[in-house]
């Protein structure tokens, strides 16, 4: 399996060769130092420890520090372990390299956070009436009782719909489409959405439903120059000297 760490920079649009506008997220993905490996046969089970995005040794305490300086690596903010991920040693990079256009990835991330909010925004129900001296309910929750008479409940029952905490959780994504891979700028577009905020830290592996699903999808190239046709060169000359007979 691929696994490897990434950051979200932000959303474009890319052109297809058919012409066909794809939506994608644009991710950041600094090369990922193997700080540990754990073995199946040791640990029972396969894993790399990996080290992402680098800060200053002040931002860190000491046991980050004596961790960093036993690996032989440059201090990272953020430590995570990849499991399924084998075939590194310690002080390996990990870079986007191994992922390929049309490879179909599962992508971890933390959702945007909205604080306390009500019903409305957190369940999407619906307004209370807005006149006719309803007075004020256009946001209330309404009855959260349940039973009739003696029978109702004295209590609430967990689950009920009610205003709290929105956002900030954990969320996969599940098959979402690698449109392209840049190396040399450490970036990969991915076609859709990614749950998060920008500059959110994400996790990126292989789709677990569909692993060796393959996508043909070439996008266009901008920065690539394109040779001008020597139609086009012997038309440009005529024209030219026409002119100047004309002048």
């Amino acid at each position: 399996m691929k696994s490897i760490l990434g950051t979200k920079v932000g959303m474009t649009q890319v052109f297809s060769t058919t012409g066909k506008k794809i939506p994608v997220t644009v991710v950041y993905i600094e090369p990922n130092n193997v700080l540990s490996v754990k073995t199946a046969e040791k640990d029972g089970y396969d894993s790399v420890q990996v080290g992402y995005f680098s800060v200053s040794d002040k931002s860190l305490n000491k046991p980050k520090k004596g961790q960093f300086k036993k690996a032989n690596s440059e201090s990272k903010r953020f430590i995570r372990e990849l499991r399924g991920v084998n075939g590194y040693e310690v002080g390996a990079k990990i870079d986007c390299s191994i992922f390929n256009v049309g490879e179909l990835v599962d992508i971890q991330g933390t959702t945007k956070g909205h604080g306390f909010t009500g019903s409305i925004k957190r369940h999407n129900f619906s307004m209370g009436p807005m006149g006719h001296g309803a007075g004020y309910p256009h946001r209330y929750v309404g009855s959260i009782a349940f039973g009739h008479g003696g029978s109702q409940g004295q209590r609430v029952i967990k689950g009920t719909k009610l205003p709290g905490h929105y956002g900030h959780e954990t969320v996969t994504t599940k098959n979402l489409l690698i449109v392209d891979v840049q190396p040399e700028n450490n970036i990969i577009l991915i076609q859709g959405a990614i749950p998060g905020p920008k500059n959110g830290l994400l996790k990126i592996k292989s789709s677990v439903n569909k692993p060796n699903a393959k996508i043909d999808i070439e996008i266009i190239n901008r920065n690539k120059k394109v040779e001008s046709s020597p139609i086009l060169k012997e038309e440009v000359s005529e024209a030219s000297s026409q002119e100047a007979q004309s002048e």
